[in-house]
């Protein structure tokens, strides 16, 4: 799935936006302000004033406003965006263009694609896997050295160095030799 632009977000989150009572007038004003005072390639001072212009309503005013941003680029829809979520957060998030990346990043997941985000399993999944890896590892350390008991696991740990460092290679390859007297 292609990645969604701010310019395709505001065209789709503007009949949101334009929603009676959503934005107010102090919130339209402080956006325009942003936009104006940070970013004054993005609103200049004549757009500024006409989209702060108490004579028109707050509805024109903000049509104007999200049509003006349509037209611009993707770095001033980016601009409108973070201005948006300064001025008016709760707002922000119940955006319907949030609700469909989100939705996207679910069914991402769900369908087994990499996600570059951080497992939420949390610290008790965690210490069941350390208490694994620890438990497996007393057990080949405190296993008899013969040959007959758990060859599988001799043969899966005797690769494992390639892939661990090489301080806990050295240990590791001490362990499964036949000769435990050299520790």
């Amino acid at each position: 799935m292609t990645e969604q632009t701010y310019c395709d977000r505001l065209v789709q989150d503007t009949p949101f936006l334009m929603g009676h009572g959503r934005l107010s007038e102090q919130q339209v004003d402080r956006i325009i302000l942003q936009l104006n005072r940070y970013y004054p390639q993005i609103l200049n001072n004549k757009d500024a004033e006409k989209f702060r212009n108490p004579k028109v309503s707050l509805r024109m005013r903000l049509c104007d406003l999200l049509g003006h941003l349509q037209r611009s680029t993707e770095r001033d829809c980016q601009e409108f965006y973070r201005a948006l979520y300064i001025h008016a957060q709760p707002l922000h998030s119940r955006l319907p263009s949030r609700h469909a990346l989100q939705n996207s990043a679910c069914t991402e997941l769900e369908s087994g694609t990499a996600s570059r985000e951080l497992s939420d399993r949390g610290p008790v999944a965690f210490l069941a896997c350390l208490g694994l890896a620890a438990g497996l590892a007393l057990l080949i350390y405190c296993c008899p050295p013969d040959t007959k008991v758990l060859p599988g696991a001799r043969r899966v740990l005797g690769f494992s160095p390639v892939i661990v460092d090489r301080h806990v290679s050295r240990f590791l390859l001490t362990l499964l030799t036949d000769d435990l007297g050299g520790l």
